[in-house]
């Protein structure tokens, strides 16, 4: 019996840095950089537009002619292109929401979230309806639906009628270059970006599901002397929708504190996060949130919203919080400048609990997805 031979279309990578390369890009690369290693005797080919692959032996890459970095030109491929090149697959990997209409092969899907539903207005209704309508149709006709958290499984069952027997989860791991660094080359780092010596830290991109103006209230609730000892940096490449954030800065008078440096690179991240005294994420919504696992990693205290996926992600660690309590938050952020005994406690704790998740992990949870679509299926 030949072994399978699995088709990933990994046309969301992205070329370009950029907020578009946070999340789904960043699970996409890691899942492709692990995959082979879990049983070598299978075979992965993925289909790249205009992304970067890792670099991964016992991966096959087939790129496109056709450039597929817009979205226009993505769905184009994914419905009109995509099925003349899976002939050769036992089992087809959709990693991003949707599968083509006329689809030949059996096929898997991963959801990441379903926040295009939840919270529609992120999107351009073109862009809304095609992932409303194709998602829905991809997972009931896919042989196994994976979610990346169960608070994503959930949603598909409460919002797509997809039965739980059908959903396997795969859980994003973290990076082992996210890691306590020595504190005298952060203090160096720290002093080169000319960042202060306390500030709390945020990772995402800037987006009202974000929820930053929240954020920024209870920051402005500090006395003048707690903001001067601390600030307040937003790490993150402006998505969409990001003019309140500005308002909220300018309204309350906090340029001198708040410090909104863009969009970082991933090698550079795993700094912002040790240089930080705390991490921050008032999400409203999450299929799992990276940044917050990664920060974890680095034994940073958590402080996060007690929705979606949040509390998955940190378990017992940390601080979870309503996302609209901006009261509670305010709270939050003092204790995070004037504890250290708290800090200490679950920076600790962070990183115990970040240790759990790997990609090794991720990938074995996906390829145990993929045994059970080919179960009965002759090879």
């Amino acid at each position: 019996m030949m072994s399978p031979h699995i088709g990933l279309n990994a046309h969301l990578l992205s070329a370009e840095a950029g907020y578009r390369r946070a999340g789904i890009h960043g699970y996409i690369h890691q899942l492709l950089a692990h995959l082979p290693a879990v049983d070598p005797s299978w075979r992965y080919t993925a289909l790249i537009g205009e992304g970067t692959p890792p670099d991964s032996p016992g991966l096959n890459v087939r790129h496109s002619r056709l450039r597929t970095g817009q979205p226009m030109r993505r769905i184009l491929w994914e419905q009109c292109v995509q099925p003349f090149q899976v002939g050769s697959f036992d089992l087809v990997h959709e990693l991003a929401f949707v599968a083509p209409l006329v689809m030949p092969r059996p096929f898997v899907v991963t959801v990441y979230d379903l926040s295009f539903i939840r919270y529609p207005e992120r999107l351009a209704r073109s862009r809304r309806w095609y992932l409303r309508l194709f998602t829905r149709l991809s997972c009931r006709r896919a042989r196994r639906v994976l979610a990346i958290s169960q608070s994503t499984a959930d949603d598909l069952v409460k919002l797509l009628g997809i039965s739980p027997e059908r959903i396997d989860l795969a859980i994003p791991g973290i990076d082992p270059r996210f890691c306590p660094l020595p504190a005298s080359e952060v203090a160096a780092w720290r002093q080169r970006k000319g960042l202060p010596e306390c500030f709390i830290l945020f990772v995402g991109t800037l987006e009202p599901r974000k929820n930053l103006p929240v954020l920024l209230r209870a920051y402005a609730r500090l006395s003048p002397a707690e903001r001067d000892s601390c600030h307040l940096v937003l790490v993150g490449g402006k998505g969409w929708m990001t003019a309140e954030i500005q308002r909220t800065i300018e309204q309350h008078q906090l340029a001198d504190s708040v410090h909104m440096p863009g969009f970082v690179a991933d090698d550079e991240l795993v700094w912002w996060y040790n240089a930080a005294q705390c991490f921050v994420y008032p999400s409203l919504f999450e299929g799992w949130g990276m940044p917050i696992t990664e920060a974890m990693a680095c034994g940073k205290p958590v402080v996060v919203s007690d929705v979606s996926s949040l509390p998955e992600a940190v378990g017992e660690v940390g601080l979870r919080l309503p996302p609209g309590d901006e009261g509670a938050w305010a709270e939050a952020l003092a204790r995070t400048i004037h504890d250290a005994q708290w800090r200490a406690e679950q920076g600790h704790q962070s990183r115990l609990r970040a240790a759990q998740f790997t990609w090794r992990r991720t990938a074995e949870q996906t390829v145990a997805s993929y045994r059970k679509a080919l179960e009965g299926q002759p090879i």
